[in-house]
């Protein structure tokens, strides 16, 4: 192990912490990522992180890689938005609008974005380092 992040050849990640840490930057103004901490190996753990005000700054700095970067964006359905859950409602003529059948229903479209985003990883992603761009492999844990 040392401080140089080009020797990560692969980043392994938990698909919940993946799959939630991109929900959240779609629901809400908090923006986690997965970090990457020091020392640099060959594989290396990637953790959800919410970045504060005292982050390290000293070399080797932690590598934060974006949520949405471990997708494969073609296969990453649109996250459901409140709004398109109740248009869905109000169209379909054999349902009747209420508040709870709303929650309900988007509730479930949520977890259904949540089953077919484990199925969308990506499996190279870049990697942002002080060293400039790398490439390495993306391994899912529980997926």
């Amino acid at each position: 192990m040392d401080d140089d992040p080009r020797r990560i050849r692969s980043i392994a990640v938990s698909a919940e912490d993946a799959v939630s840490a991109y929900e959240a930057s779609e629901r809400s103004a908090v923006s986690p990522v997965l970090r990457i901490t020091p020392p640099f190996a060959g594989r290396m753990r990637a953790r959800l992180h919410v970045p504060g005000p005292d982050e390290p700054s000293s070399e080797p700095v932690p590598i934060h890689v974006e949520p949405a970067e471990l997708f494969d964006h073609d296969l990453l359905p649109t996250y459901p938005e409140p709004g398109d859950t109740e248009t869905e409602i109000r169209t379909d003529p054999d349902l009747e609008y209420s508040t709870e059948l709303h929650h309900d229903r988007h509730v479930e479209r949520v977890e259904e974005w949540r089953v077919r985003a484990r199925e969308a990883f990506a499996e190279r992603v870049e990697i942002r380092t002080s060293h400039g761009s790398h490439e390495v492999e993306l391994k899912v844990l529980g997926a």
